[in-house]
């Protein structure tokens, strides 16, 4: 059974782990079709999800029809999600289909962004919200 609302990830596109995460993830047919958003494009679900209360220079949001879920707890649904093929699926799944694992290593993840961007030299994501 395909989902018919519409999903989105909204995610930093300046980030090289966040990406690649998003160039990886692969998720099953019947979830239906993810739209990929850089949190850094001035984009209606780029504001829909600030309006919810995410901070998106912090956290990567899932958007599935008007649910929207952040940090570890997106992770997590994707890992649900995801397809069971090739390495970087199979491992995301098993890693991150635990909902508390999700919710413990979502920091860990969050500072090794916040690292590369500034050894990148690359700013924050400003906020859309007006």
């Amino acid at each position: 059974m395909s989902n018919d609302r519409p999903m989105f990830l909204v995610y930093d596109g300046e980030c090289p782990f966040c990406s690649a995460y998003a160039k990886l993830v692969r998720l099953r047919e019947a979830t239906g079709t993810l739209t990929f958003v850089n949190a850094r494009d001035d984009h209606p679900m780029v504001r829909f999800v600030e309006q919810r209360g995410v901070t998106l220079d912090q956290e990567m949001a899932l958007v599935i029809g008007d649910d929207v879920y952040s940090g570890g707890d997106c992770i997590n649904r994707l890992a649900i999600m995801s397809t069971r093929s090739g390495l970087f699926n199979r491992i995301n799944a098993a890693l991150f289909s635990s909902r508390t694992l999700s919710q413990i290593a979502y920091p860990f993840l969050r500072c090794g962004r916040n690292l590369a961007l500034k050894a990148l030299g690359r700013s924050q994501i400003r906020t859309h919200q007006r």
